[in-house]
């Protein structure tokens, strides 16, 4: 049996989903991929260079460590810098700039700031730190806070008196709305992403299908996937037709992940949530129940996030917002890079300064 990556990388399929897209001599479309894995794949592999004029992609705020705003990371970088605590974070976060600082340039002074693989892996910091105050910084869409919402309730279960959370945890659809009626975007069609859906299914989207008359797919990461989406929602915006398609049902069902969204919402519930770039939403993010609080970092350090202005001359926030791509800003290669980046689009592989930075186009 072929394995995944041969049925679905196949080029002399990919390349006859090429002709089809560079044959369309229909109306301008533009399409929004959200996930910034869809981001990263497009670039990798070239999607871009097989669409006709006419068809236009554009990134969506799908990267995690983008999305989370400067207030955040500067509350991070105030909170590692106490000798008792030890800040867990995953990778990417360490890098974001914050005011010319980051987790990083506290490290290297001597903070303990560790990156972890899972947040499971802050339960045993805690539990060997007895005299230390661990505080994981979560932060992520669908995908990651089912893991961050059975971390707490580990956490509860061995009643950890020294384990606590910084949260920013976000949710797609409602983002999604917003950027569904803003005229000046003109978006046409969604790509949706793939990982978020596997936990939340596919009908939160078809309200947006309806309200707005934006059809969406739903897909995976592989050349084939992405080239199949961008056919489908051509057809369906040709045609007139809102509605919500899963390409992706080898690991999208269509109510999702029942139990992953139990074990979230025993845990989490929904809050407004500073987006970087587009500034408060509500309803788009969860913080702890009031059973939970006892984990809240923000409530147990009686800190405050306040408002951070990107950096002079950053259009991360319009490249979030798809109203800019990463050459518009004058930042971009030149003084932003991965090595010494200025602002977080560049920071993280799925931020689209990173892939255009990396890939081009």
């Amino acid at each position: 049996m072929d394995s995944i990556e041969e049925l679905f990388r196949n080029s002399d399929i990919s390349k006859k989903m090429g002709e089809i897209l560079r044959s369309y001599k229909g109306k301008q479309v533009t399409l929004m991929e959200v996930c910034g894995t869809h981001t990263m794949a497009i670039h990798k592999y070239g999607i871009k260079n097989l669409l006709p004029s006419s068809v236009k992609l554009v990134s969506g705020p799908g990267c995690p460590i983008c999305v989370t705003p400067g207030s955040f990371v500067r509350t991070a970088i105030t909170l590692s810098r106490d000798e008792d605590v030890i800040i867990t974070t995953f990778g990417d976060m360490i890098r974001v700039p914050c005011d010319g600082e980051s987790l990083l340039d506290e490290k290297s002074k001597g903070s303990d700031i560790r990156i972890v693989y899972s947040p499971l892996e802050s339960i045993k910091i805690a539990q060997q730190e007895k005299n230390k105050r661990v505080v994981f910084l979560s932060i992520g869409f669908e995908t990651t806070t089912p893991v961050c919402a059975l971390t707490v309730l580990k956490a509860d279960e061995l009643r950890l008196k020294n384990f606590s959370m910084l949260t920013a945890n976000k949710t797609i659809p409602d983002v999604m709305e917003i950027l569904s009626a803003d005229e000046n975007l003109g978006i046409d069609g969604f790509i949706y992403p793939g990982h978020v859906s596997a936990i939340t299914g596919n009908s939160l989207y078809r309200k947006i299908a309806q309200n707005c008359r934006i059809p969406g797919v739903v897909a995976g990461f592989e050349p084939m996937d992405i080239l199949h989406a961008i056919i489908t929602l051509i057809r369906m915006i040709n045609k007139n037709e809102a509605d919500v398609i899963n390409e992706y049902s080898r690991i999208v069902k269509e109510d999702g992940n029942q139990i992953a969204r139990n074990i979230v919402n025993e845990v989490f519930e929904e809050s407004d949530s500073v987006w970087r770039g587009l500034g408060n939403i509500p309803n788009s993010g969860m913080k702890l129940r009031q059973k939970y609080t006892k984990y809240d970092a923000h409530e147990i350090f009686d800190v405050k996030d306040v408002d951070i202005d990107e950096p002079a001359g950053c259009l991360c926030g319009d490249v979030l917002k798809g109203i800019k791509i990463p050459p518009d800003c004058l930042l971009f290669g030149r003084t932003c890079t991965p090595g010494s980046p200025v602002g977080a689009c560049m920071v993280s592989s799925e931020g689209t300064c990173s892939a255009y930075y990396k890939y081009g186009q």
